[in-house]
């Protein structure tokens, strides 16, 4: 939006072409999204504890957990609001690209916020019923991936880029939907069971959203597209000011959230913030990048599916509690020594990933 009168007012004062570049709207956008979050969240948390919408511990986690009982919830509306604005605010709009990622992040946000509200009326840890949460998930993901598809079909925005690789790529199809759903649904989805300890989510969502803003320039410059071997894409370089809104978001979140939390960030936060990385990741071409950057999200995901496998196979549980973090508390770990090591982990995930750019 201020890009657009930014262009009317550089006609007359050249001062104003500041806004054109694209480093400056990435960190005032980073900043934007950091100060809203730091100024809605104090009213935020104190209108949720005067209308007692709290969190509701499950009587099946950690009974260390039950000492957070009547912590505020929902704090993910604090990211949501201030990445929305962020962007409204300094992308340019004409891009479709920005709008797939409003359209997920909020459409994820919404079932986040209908699961909690849910969690929260009928105080009950399993909130809206896990069919009905997979079934608009699934809906949102098709979408926008059949809208994709026809933006992009038989263009290097269709191709499948993969690690390692950089003279293969071929055209995917109708099989870029099929990957689309499970990059979008899966994102989200693991970002959900990883948010289990206070500020453990938001960190390494916040460093794949700074790897993916590095890749966004680098895939929307024709230049370094070309070095690294990667596909040129006309509209991703607005993506950089999107990822920069998720990091300044993330920040202002933790704030509140870190360790002891203040309010959590709840499925409206956890869903919608997933959704959003999955998307890039797609309209980026780096599906399989997002598998390692992410990778914390890849191990939470899968001690859940290999307890259940195991238990159901055996009747015996591989891990003490899944997901893994919970493993590490009933071993007795302080729950700051379990975040901080899980957000040095998800750092190291992110670094190798951004090498195997080089690396192919």
């Amino acid at each position: 939006m201020l890009v657009y009168l930014a262009n009317y007012f550089a006609k007359l004062y050249s001062c104003f072409n500041i806004f054109s570049y694209l480093t400056f709207r990435a960190i005032i956008s980073l900043l934007t999204a950091l100060f809203i979050s730091l100024l809605i969240g104090p009213f935020l948390i104190t209108w949720l504890q005067k209308l007692q919408i709290s969190q509701v511990i499950s009587i099946h986690g950690p009974q260390s957990h039950f000492k957070k009982s009547g912590t505020p919830t929902m704090g993910g509306l604090i990211m949501l609001l201030s990445i929305t604005i962020s962007i409204l605010l300094w992308t340019c709009l004409s891009n479709p690209y920005v709008w797939c990622v409003l359209f997920v992040l909020i459409g994820y946000g919404i079932i986040g916020f209908i699961d909690d509200y849910q969690k929260v009326i009928h105080n009950n840890s399993k909130g809206l019923m896990a069919r009905w949460k997979y079934f608009w998930q699934s809906v949102i993901a098709i979408i926008i991936a059949y809208i994709m598809f026809l933006m992009g079909k038989n263009t290097p925005a269709t191709q499948l880029v993969m690690p390692f690789v950089k003279t293969i790529m071929p055209q995917l199809g109708l099989w870029y939907i099929v990957l689309t759903y499970f990059a979008i649904v899966g994102a989200s989805n693991a970002v959900n069971l990883t948010d289990g300890l206070d500020g453990l989510a938001i960190i390494p969502a916040v460093f794949v959203a700074a790897g993916f803003a590095l890749i966004a320039w680098a895939t929307g410059n024709i230049n370094f597209s070309s070095y690294l071997h990667i596909p040129y894409i006309y509209f991703a370089s607005e993506l950089v000011i999107v990822c920069t809104a998720i990091v300044g978001a993330g920040l202002g979140l933790l704030w509140f959230n870190t360790y002891p939390a203040q309010i959590f960030m709840g499925d409206v936060g956890a869903l919608s913030l997933g959704g959003a990385l999955g998307i890039i990741a797609v309209l980026l071409r780096q599906e399989f990048l997002l598998l390692i950057m992410g990778g914390i999200f890849v191990v939470e995901t899968m001690s859940v599916i290999l307890q259940v496998t195991s238990f159901k196979l055996r009747r015996k549980r591989l891990f003490r509690m899944a997901p893994i973090h919970h493993h590490y508390e009933l071993k007795g770990w302080p729950e700051p020594r379990i975040i901080v090591r899980f957000w040095i982990i998800s750092l190291v995930f992110v670094l190798i990933g951004l090498a195997t750019l080089k690396v192919r």
